[in-house]
């Protein structure tokens, strides 16, 4: 993970960071916009998000005949705080720069560019199935940043990504192999 951190992370800290603070552009939603409506998102998006991708997970798994688990809790734990730092920052330039900044010209422009771009990303490390299974928080998340009452903000949609990703990763299969199912 450390090479993740220093190459693809902090890239993207550093990126979405100039943005901000050469333009400070309302787009890239690092306001907190409407609060309750953006934890109401977050409470409802988050569990549903997390037992789909574990279950996309588990689906995957038996077609490939295998699965990556943790070795234990603390392992699932370690994971989970790196999908914490993760999330958000794929967030900020993925709904941020792209879906914000495209969509500040058009929208819609901006939602399938963000959100092609998102999933295609992906592709870089995984097979074709995985890549599309990242659809999964991709289009709600576009959904969301775009249709949520109040300012662009990257808060419900950065919840609801952390709660995917630990559902696909890490805790989700640690989950479905504590409950037996693989």
């Amino acid at each position: 993970m450390l090479p993740d951190l220093r190459t693809r992370l902090l890239g993207f800290t550093i990126l979405v960071a100039a943005v901000d603070i050469v333009w400070r552009p309302s787009w890239l939603g690092l306001s907190l916009g409407n609060v309750r409506a953006q934890l109401l998102f977050a409470a409802l998006a988050a569990p549903v998000l997390f037992v789909a991708a574990m279950f996309v997970q588990l689906a995957l798994a038996r077609r490939r005949g295998a699965i990556s688990v943790p070795a234990g809790a603390g392992d699932a734990s370690f994971q989970a705080a790196f999908y914490l730092l993760n999330g958000p920052l794929e967030e900020a330039v993925f709904r941020g720069l792209l879906q914000g900044g495209l969509g500040a010209l058009w929208m819609p422009l901006g939602l399938v560019v963000g959100t092609a771009t998102y999933v295609g990303y992906h592709r870089l490390e995984w097979p074709w199935a995985e890549t599309l299974a990242t659809a999964l928080v991709g289009i709600p998340a576009a959904l969301a940043f775009w249709l949520l009452p109040g300012p662009p903000s990257l808060l419900g949609v950065s919840i609801a990504h952390i709660a995917a990703t630990c559902g696909f990763l890490g805790p989700g299969p640690y989950l479905l192999k504590k409950l037996g199912l693989v």
